[in-house]
């Protein structure tokens, strides 16, 4: 127990937050195999929980809360924080997030810094086999949640990966499935996902309307292949895969040309701050001095990519950020810059179910 503590000191004494907390744990695990798979849950437990109640009361506490929660045996990530709670300690969640920052209108400072100290749902969008789903899940007694139709709240961590039939499901967060509710695809009309990542909003189009024409495009070329083998596990055609960088003007200019789309979704880089309470450490090492530079990233973005909508054709932008400076804020900003108008947005608060929060606006050309 006394090496377990030795070597969770040296984590948060070497952890800067520049790399994602569990892939700094996995390197460190690899340059230190002497730790066993008791040992590795331990310190993982510890980390995780470390990030979400360190800066929420004094120090010292919550390692002495930690001896007392080494010998209680229950070790997992999302436990600690909520143990410590309980356990009637002085806590401020204001003093998680000590910054000024203004939120956007729909979620409120203080449910957003409770939800941090909990590790959000594993939710499940179902696209087929719904009551086979639910069946296997409750043979193998896994609790779950019916969110809606299509989408399930079960516990984080659930083992599902060989229990479920892979084309059935999408692993998405439940407010990133909402999203897909704005979408209204027409048979056969020409969409572009600019940043799309993985691609989990281009999957939830797809199965709305498979007959969409759908291009895509990602500065990384790594994670378009890994686009490309979701789309093949699901059965749909797979996109025309751009890689570029949708903040060059010039770049995105050679590679649409005189392309034109009905409906573009912008999943813009951001914060990440609707989604810190999986990332708790994203929240301990946040700096507000970088909000200015995503906002400016996030009106680039977005400007370039409006060029490439057909007139009465809609842009969605999305963030997954509370911050008033990425949402609002950038939308009134496209609004000046460019021929587009506001139709609606909306924050996708999240936390009452232990989802991420998100943002989505629709601007009309």
């Amino acid at each position: 127990m006394r090496q377990v503590l030795l070597h969770f000191d040296t984590i948060i004494r070497t952890y800067d937050g520049k790399l994602p907390l569990a892939h700094y744990l996995k390197n460190y695990y690899k340059q230190h195999p002497i730790l066993g798979s008791r040992d590795r849950k331990m310190l993982t437990g510890f980390a995780f929980g470390w990030y979400r109640t360190a800066k929420g009361a004094a120090e010292n506490v919550v390692k002495e809360q930690m001896q007392l929660w080494l010998t209680s045996g229950d070790w997992s990530t999302s436990q600690f924080a909520d143990w410590f709670l309980q356990a009637g300690n002085s806590f401020s969640h204001g003093a998680l997030f000590p910054f000024a920052t203004p939120l956007s209108p729909g979620i409120t400072r203080d449910e957003w810094l409770r939800s941090m100290t909990t590790q959000p749902n594993l939710f499940i969008r179902i696209r087929k086999d719904r009551e086979r789903i639910q069946a296997l899940l409750k043979e193998a007694g896994i609790p779950f949640t019916a969110i809606t139709e299509t989408c399930l709240a079960l516990p984080n961590g659930a083992k599902i990966e060989t229990l479920l039939p892979p084309a059935s499901y999408v692993v998405q967060d439940a407010s990133s499935q909402q999203t897909g509710s704005w979408f209204h695809p027409a048979k056969k009309e020409k969409w572009y996902d600019c940043c799309s990542g993985a691609g989990g909003k281009s999957l939830l189009l797809k199965d709305k309307e498979p007959t969409v024409k759908l291009t895509v495009s990602d500065k990384r070329a790594s994670i378009l292949h890994n686009l490309q083998d979701r789309f093949r596990l699901y059965g749909h055609n797979l996109p025309e895969a751009i890689v570029t960088d949708v903040s060059d003007a010039g770049q995105l200019g050679k590679a649409l040309g005189n392309e034109r789309f009905d409906k573009i979704i912008c999943d813009a880089p951001c914060s990440g701050s609707g989604t810190w309470a999986r990332t708790p450490e994203q929240l301990y090492f946040f700096n507000p001095e970088t909000l200015p530079s995503f906002a400016a990233l996030q009106t680039t973005i977005a400007t370039n990519v409006a060029r490439y909508l057909n007139p009465g054709g809609s842009l969605y932008y999305i963030t997954c950020s509370v911050f008033k400076q990425e949402n609002e804020d950038v939308v009134n900003a496209l609004v000046e810059k460019t021929n587009l108008t506001l139709h609606s947005a909306q924050i996708i608060n999240g936390a009452s179910i232990h989802a991420d929060s998100m943002f989505i606006a629709e601007l009309l050309k």
